[in-house]
């Protein structure tokens, strides 16, 4: 688990981290933008393998919002494209706002500067080259969007808890343009990617390798006798376990060696094999 640093992309970690490791097979879940730093998810090896288990979860983020600015690119990067007097703006008025329209389940416009594909073709590398183009809302959740004042006039800190997929740089340009004015985001940090903490992170140079078994936490765990287990190692469909799925199969010494699910009613199939 990585503790992103500021100024380096996400691909900047895993190629880092391959250099150091020396290994090819590195991938990450959860893109973080070049500014924002925290946690990112980081498989080696057939780890990589379970990072299709690791997205898709809540997220928490911590950050500045600006107020009165608005900028290219949402954030702090980009170039300022407009400025509005707000400093009458309280944050009693923040917190009304927030708690009548970017609470709970809201329809969200993904920023110009996503990774989201058009036509084959990402958002970010339109916006590089001066092309703007129509992006249909979507559907999002935040849980939580708490904020404080600042000593910093016109600024102020939001803690989020929100679903994948959710902007927090579009929540705080939609924040500013509610209010009345624009606002952009800075000092966005990830703190949580579903049960990762940052608390649990460290940079590229010094994180350390978990166990395979880490990667799929809160999953229900079965351990399988040595018979069981090479059938496992081998992708056969078995009798399904107790639940719903998916299953954590580990061996007799806690070794993860697939993740399996529900195959109709009474049967269980691989959906990663990670012990060959």
């Amino acid at each position: 688990m990585v503790d992103k640093p500021a100024g380096m992309t996400s691909h900047d970690c895993v190629a880092r981290i391959r250099r150091r490791l020396g290994e090819r097979r590195v991938g990450h879940a959860g893109t973080l933008d070049p500014d924002a730093t925290g946690v990112l998810l980081v498989g080696v090896g057939n780890a990589t393998r379970l990072l299709t288990f690791l997205v898709g979860h809540d997220k928490r983020y911590i950050a500045d919002v600006v107020l009165g600015v608005e900028t290219s690119t949402l954030d702090a990067a980009g170039e300022v494209t407009a400025r509005h007097d707000m400093s009458s703006v309280t944050i009693d008025d923040i917190r009304r706002v927030v708690s009548a329209h970017l609470v709970g389940n809201i329809m969200q416009v993904p920023p110009m500067v996503s990774a989201i594909k058009v036509d084959g073709r990402r958002l970010h590398e339109l916006a590089r080259e001066g092309i703007e183009v129509e992006r249909a809302p979507r559907p999002v959740t935040v849980h939580r969007f708490e904020v404080e004042q600042t000593a910093e006039p016109g600024v102020v800190h939001l803690d989020v808890t929100c679903s994948s997929g959710t902007y927090v740089r579009s929540l705080a340009a939609d924040l500013g343009t509610l209010l009345g004015g624009g606002a952009h985001v800075r000092s966005l940090r990830r703190l949580a990617s579903g049960g990762f903490t940052v608390d649990e992170a460290a940079d590229p140079d010094h994180a350390e390798l978990r166990p395979a078994r880490d990667a799929v936490r809160g999953m229900t765990e079965v351990t399988v006798d040595d018979e069981t287990a090479a059938m496992v190692r081998h992708g056969r469909v078995l009798p399904r376990w107790e639940g719903e799925g998916p299953w954590a199969v580990l061996d007799t010494a806690g070794e993860l060696l697939a993740v399996y699910e529900s195959f109709g009613a009474e049967t269980a199939k691989p959906a990663v094999v990670i012990s060959v």
